[in-house]
């Protein structure tokens, strides 16, 4: 097993037995902000390396718009979890549609982290690649590894119905039919 697939186990493992509120708070302040502040600072990197190197024949041209454009479905992304999904989770409700649409948009990062691995031979520097370059990749690497991480958690932990009492309406929730 690769070191990723133990960091993954590990994760599982961790967070197993935590309540749906304690996962989306971890998710939150460890995936949530930090892909926040990841994107942007890798999107600058790559910008910085496309206009310097971007004869080099190895230089990931088009990284730039392609971070552009996930930081952008990212942000959509977790701002419909963060405002629809998680508050209803974190009440015991688990909405089949919204998962499922989080679930498809999950499949779609998946690819869009594949695309980084094209742009980008698979993260592999050229020879005499400057700090700039050396720093765009391993900080691709994290967010990649960061990623798939939150993903594996929300699909195999956070989306699953745990198997409890129902939630009560008017006592744990409302639906909103009673206003």
């Amino acid at each position: 097993m690769s070191t990723f697939d133990d960091r993954l186990k590990t994760a599982e493992q961790q967070w197993q037995d935590a309540s749906p509120k304690h996962l989306i708070e971890h998710i939150y302040l460890r995936f949530h902000q930090r892909h926040s502040e990841q994107l942007p600072e890798l999107k600058q990197l790559a910008m910085r390396v496309e206009a310097v190197h971007g004869d080099h024949p190895e230089a990931p041209v088009g990284l730039t718009e392609h971070l552009d454009n996930l930081m952008q479905e990212l942000e959509s992304h977790m701002t419909k979890e963060e405002q629809i999904l998680f508050p209803l989770l974190s009440r015991g409700v688990y909405p089949g549609g919204p998962i499922s649409v989080m679930e498809s948009e999950h499949v779609q990062h998946e690819g869009e982290l594949n695309r980084i691995d094209e742009l980008t031979n698979n993260l592999t520097l050229p020879e005499g690649a400057c700090g700039t370059w050396t720093a765009l990749y391993k900080g691709l690497k994290e967010l990649q590894d960061d990623l798939h991480e939150h993903i594996h958690l929300e699909n195999n932990l956070l989306f699953v119905e745990k198997k409890a009492s129902p939630p009560e309406h008017g006592k744990d929730f409302c639906c909103g039919s009673c206003q």
